[in-house]
């Protein structure tokens, strides 16, 4: 409920799903897909407070749809490879990443949302933005936290000045990500679906109770809070795998 919270108030849910999951016992790699799963609905359900913009974003969809989904899969097909000792020792750096992502997050949207020159219709532009996002798909399978930061930064290098826009394609594309890399989640058998049904419960209701109330919290301090539970998880994290 409180990851589900988190999302509907300055996001970072993951940075609370993953590492709790890890506290109870649940081994890295399961820990991962079971998160991923909790939160994935509440991330679609997201879209509908976007719908009045799908005609807008139709054009980036066509064009980042296929490289966000087969990214997705690659990433969780590196994740079912990877052994769960070694995806153990990268957690630490992982949840280091995305509070730093997290913390950064503002300044991303400031150059997001800053007028700068179009650049949409640029060949070279738009191949890099395609290898960028297939960069990030790739990242979002196979750990996904901060996904939706990274794509800010792309689409403003693009030259989108819509935030609103930006946020809904954000939206749809985090979603399929995290859909595909699902679904391949379950195929190979990574699924606690006792937990995952728990916590999907607990994140929906979450969500749409602090969704009601949003506009009245201060972001900036729920940000510091999550900023800091992050710091203390990834802190916890490099002593059990690399002191203690």
């Amino acid at each position: 409920m409180v990851a589900g919270a988190m999302n509907a108030v300055a996001g970072g849910g993951t940075l609370l799903t993953f590492p709790t999951l890890i506290l109870l016992g649940t081994g890295a790699e399961v820990a991962n897909a079971t998160s991923t799963l909790a939160l994935v609905l509440g991330t679609a359900g997201s879209m509908y407070g976007y719908r009045e913009y799908t005609a807008a974003i139709r054009p980036w969809l066509a064009r980042f749809s296929l490289v966000s989904a087969l990214g997705g899969l690659i990433g969780a097909v590196l994740l079912t490879r990877t052994s769960d000792s070694a995806f153990a020792k990268m957690v630490p750096f992982l949840i280091l990443f995305a509070t730093l992502l997290f913390m950064a997050q503002d300044a991303f949207r400031r150059f997001a949302s800053k007028d700068s020159p179009a650049k949409t219709h640029r060949p070279a532009a738009v191949w890099g933005a395609l290898a960028f996002q297939l960069a990030i798909a790739i990242y979002g399978g196979f750990f996904g936290a901060g996904i939706g930061i990274l794509m800010l930064a792309s689409l403003g290098f693009l030259g989108m000045t819509d935030i609103h826009e930006m946020n809904a394609l954000k939206t749809v594309l985090s979603s399929l990500i995290n859909a595909v890399a699902t679904v391949w989640f379950i195929r190979a058998g990574l699924i606690d679906w006792p937990k995952a049904g728990i916590m999907t419960a607990g994140a929906l209701i979450g969500y749409y109770l602090t969704a009601h109330y949003s506009q009245r919290i201060s972001q900036h301090r729920v940000r510091q809070l999550i900023s800091a539970i992050g710091f203390g998880i990834s802190g916890v994290m490099f002593y059990k795998q690399f002191v203690k």
